[in-house]
C-alpha cells in the first residue's frame, strides 16, 4: 500500500470513528461553545474538549510506540499499511475511552474525577497527534524517538503528575501512592 493510500485509508478510519463517537452521543466540540487550540487546565470540565491539552503528548507517544511495534512485527509492510493499522488501533482506543465503562474507570481509579469523556474534536486531534508521532518515529533515529518519549513523560509528569505510563498504571493496576502523589499537586 502506498503512503498516500495509507493516509487516505487512515482518514477514512478516523472519519468512521468520528461518526461512531457522534452516534454514541459524544459532543462534537466543548459544550462551553468555544474551540481552543490549547487548554492547559486538567482539573476542568473543559479538559479533553479542545484541540490540544496536556494529554496530547501521550497520543504522540502512541504514534512512536505503534511505529516501533509495527516495524518489529511487520518490517516488510509498507509505511502506509503500518500507518493505517496504527490509526485503527488509536481509533479503537478513542471509541473505547469514551464508553461509560472506561469513563467510570477513569473516575474510579485516577484523579480524573470530573472526566466525562472527550469531545469528538479532541478525539480526532488525539488521532492526529498519534499520526505525528508515527511520522516522527519514521524519520527520527531510534535514540531521538526514545529521548522524545522520555522527555515528554518527564515534562508532562512534572507539570500535571500524569502521562502515558502513569495513565496505563492507574487504569490497569491503580496504586494508592500514585493517586496520593497526583492529588497533592492538583489539590483534588
Amino acid at each position: 500500500m502506498t503512503l498516500s493510500r495509507g493516509i487516505a485509508l487512515s482518514l477514512c478510519i478516523a472519519a468512521l470513528a468520528a461518526a461512531v463517537l457522534f452516534w454514541m452521543g459524544r459532543e462534537p466540540i466543548c459544550t462551553c461553545g468555544t474551540v481552543k487550540l490549547w487548554h492547559g487546565e486538567t482539573q476542568s470540565s473543559e479538559n479533553s474538549q479542545h484541540i490540544l491539552d496536556w494529554y496530547s503528548p501521550s497520543h504522540l507517544l502512541h504514534g512512536l510506540v505503534f511505529y516501533a511495534f509495527f516495524w518489529l512485527i511487520l518490517r516488510r509492510a509498507s509505511l502506509g499499511l503500518r500507518l493505517s493499522l496504527s490509526t485503527l488501533i488509536e481509533v479503537i482506543w478513542e471509541v473505547a475511552e469514551n464508553t461509560d465503562t472506561v469513563i467510570d474507570r477513569y473516575r474510579e481509579a485516577t484523579i480524573a474525577l470530573d472526566y466525562y469523556g472527550d469531545s469528538i474534536l479532541n478525539s480526532m486531534s488525539d488521532v492526529a497527534c498519534m499520526a505525528v508521532g508515527f511520522f516522527l518515529a519514521a524519520r527520527l533515529p531510534v535514540w531521538a524517538s526514545v529521548a522524545l518519549f522520555i522527555a515528554a513523560e518527564l515534562i508532562v509528569g512534572a507539570v500535571i503528575r500524569d502521562g502515558l505510563i502513569l495513565n496505563v498504571i492507574m487504569l490497569t493496576a491503580p496504586q494508592d501512592w500514585i493517586r496520593e502523589w497526583q492529588m497533592t499537586a492538583t489539590g483534588a
